[in-house]
């Protein structure tokens, strides 16, 4: 497995995870290569971001 790969799956600190056996099946990352044939791979580039400045509910017609 990748450095990607593990560091995708940890969980955020102060987060307890389960403990989980190898018993429990390949990762993510496993199956979709070997089901599917798609293969992660991490990239920095840019990225759409989008503001909401504000949000209300809509009005009763």
């Amino acid at each position: 497995m990748d450095p990607d790969e593990t560091q995708a799956m940890q969980a955020p600190q102060g987060v307890q995870t389960p403990v989980t056996s190898d018993k429990a099946g390949p990762s993510i990352f496993t199956a979709f290569q070997e089901q599917l044939g798609l293969k992660f791979e991490s990239q920095k580039g840019p990225v759409e971001i989008f503001v909401i400045e504000r949000a209300e509910k809509p009005s009763e017609n």
